[in-house]
């Protein structure tokens, strides 16, 4: 394993030091001794933690079209991903042992980031019977996270019944609250500004009542919920009371949640068709508030690829999501950041440890010390840009911020001790394949 030394690296304290590793942190200090080790300049750079997203849609198997293994790690690290949780909405569904199985030996082939999968609470994601959550908990993928993501698991009993089922292991039920019968045909957020263009509305209380189902549920029964990309004040406050109740809750919120608003649906541009929809400006303030606050712990991307005809098409017909690996913590720095919200230390957390932790995934997420495997991101947090495809290393487009401006720049990554993004450019895919293979 090559050595490498990043040196004059500022840390997310504000300390400045040396960082000489191999698959794992051997030093932190000043000068040290860079004899046989290749050399990284981090003078003006920022070292965090390795991120980690706990909510990546990668499509393969049965999408690939849209995204595989490869291509979906291959955005992570060139956004300073390295680990992802890859939603189990694939076809087949992630939904059996086989399955995650094959997920996770199409990661480790790849070797741009660790892939985490996550199980289907319900069999075909149909809110229909159990998956087999068990048989996936004790596969070689030790699967800890299990989402219906896409779809609600509406269900109380089923709800329940997963809940208790997924203590056995320590397992978290991640829940995308969506009451359906309030959300049929929708298409952006319930307000003044879809009466004004004739679009469905999507009401706040589609969410927000899910939201209060579960956290009374995983009460009942001492289980832990994870609430998926919340978006709504309302929501932030029923989180805000089931922590203060002691109800072991946790929740996320997207980057584009952070910044974006439902003025850009007037536009028709599907890269802005999001699920749940962009909201108004109250709500994400509200949702800056509560990051900021602990009351949302993480930032997570639902990084969704799709084709360029799934979105060229007419607002209604389009798909829904948005690709955001690769602009997350330039997002999260624009809107949480720059604005004193959320300092670098907080962005460690959110993005990385904290992620790690409710996702039980181990060797990720922990701090730049002595003895912590070498997963490292390193940020230019002066630069700027306009974001444009060229920022993009996946296979789909989708993104929601071309032609934006956005602050900072990643320059390197590395995971499990080598880089797989050096000068800011994606390191190509044989050569990172062999390094994963060591």
């Amino acid at each position: 394993m090559t050595r490498h030394l990043v040196t004059g690296a500022t840390l997310p304290d504000g300390t400045r030091a040396d960082i000489l590793f191999d698959e794992t942190i051997l030093a932190v200090g000043s000068n040290l001794d860079a004899t046989g080790a290749t050399v990284v300049d981090g003078d003006g750079l920022l070292a965090l933690p390795g991120l980690v997203d706990l909510h990546t849609h990668l499509r393969e198997p049965g999408y690939e079209q849209s995204e595989t293994v490869l291509t979906g790690t291959r955005a992570a690290a060139a956004g300073g991903f390295t680990a992802v949780f890859a939603m189990a909405n694939t076809s087949p569904v992630a939904d059996t042992a086989g399955v995650v199985e094959q997920e996770l030996r199409l990661g480790e082939a790849a070797g741009f980031a660790t892939v985490q999968p996550i199980g289907a609470v319900t069999v075909g994601l149909k809110g229909e019977r159990l998956a087999e959550l068990g048989a996936m908990a004790s596969s070689r993928a030790r699967v800890r996270v299990f989402s219906d993501d896409g779809f609600c698991v509406y269900d109380p009993l089923l709800m329940r019944r997963a809940l208790e089922y997924v203590k056995a292991f320590d397992g978290v039920v991640a829940q995308h609250a969506q009451e359906p019968r309030l959300t049929e045909g929708a298409q952006m957020n319930e307000g003044a500004l879809s009466g004004e263009l004739g679009l469905t509305g999507w009401p706040a209380v589609a969410e927000e009542s899910i939201i209060a189902r579960d956290v009374l549920l995983a009460e009942h029964v001492g289980g832990r919920l994870h609430v998926c990309h919340v978006s709504t004040a309302g929501s932030v406050e029923v989180i805000r009371w089931a922590k203060a109740r002691g109800i072991d809750v946790t929740a996320e919120v997207t980057p584009h949640h952070l910044l974006l608003t439902e003025d850009l649906v007037a536009s028709y541009d599907a890269r802005f068709k999001v699920n749940p929809p962009l909201r108004c400006a109250e709500d994400v303030e509200a949702l800056r508030a509560a990051l900021a606050d602990g009351t949302i712990d993480i930032v997570a991307t639902d990084h969704a690829p799709h084709p360029v005809e799934a979105k060229e098409s007419e607002w209604d017909a389009a798909a829904n999501g948005m690709v955001g690996l690769e602009s997350a913590l330039s997002v999260v720095h624009a809107s949480v950041v720059e604005n004193g919200l959320l300092d670098w230390t907080d962005v460690a957390r959110v993005l990385s440890s904290a992620p790690a932790r409710i996702g039980r995934l181990d060797g990720q997420g922990q701090p730049i010390a002595v003895g912590s495997p070498a997963e490292i991101t390193l940020y230019d947090p002066t630069a700027s840009r306009e974001f444009s495809t060229g920022d993009l290393a996946g296979r789909s487009v989708n993104s929601p911020y071309l032609g934006r401006a956005l602050p900072g720049r990643v320059v390197a990554t590395f995971h499990a001790g080598y880089a797989t993004v050096l000068d800011g450019a994606v390191r190509p895919v044989d050569e990172i394949a062999e390094a994963a293979r060591g």
